[in-house]
């Protein structure tokens, strides 16, 4: 059984910085793809950022460079490093992870099987 837990979140002002941690367990960490996706109250879903296979890196192009996902194999642990937030970055940021993500979809949510419960990241103006 694979589980994915969130930590992290929480209330931070425009402009500062905010790093988020996925804990995940049940799997075999390297071969997975993970990624993060956020939703903001009364919108879908969004890809957020994601490392495919433990190679490349992606981003939504309303993160790049202000954002900055990793990962460590030895703690099967994958990180978001939040940088300059503003107020649109505000809502609830879900780690995901799954092996069979086709590089193609690798922003798209429905490949994902595997999901954690999510952490609030709130900014303030």
């Amino acid at each position: 059984q694979v589980q994915l837990v969130e930590s992290g979140g929480g209330l931070v002002q425009a402009g500062r910085a905010l790093s988020l941690s996925c804990a995940v367990s049940g799997a075999t960490f390297r071969r997975y793809t993970v990624a993060w996706f956020r939703q903001a109250p009364g919108k879908e879903r969004e890809f957020v950022a994601a490392n495919f296979r433990n190679t490349h890196t992606y981003y939504a192009d309303s993160v790049k460079g202000r954002f900055t996902i990793s990962r460590d194999n030895a703690k099967n642990t994958v990180y978001l490093q939040m940088n300059s937030l503003n107020s649109d970055d505000t809502g609830v940021y879900y780690c995901a992870a799954d092996q069979s993500v086709i590089l193609s979809s690798i922003s798209t949510a429905r490949q994902y099987d595997y999901w954690g419960q999510g952490t609030q990241v709130t900014v303030s103006s």
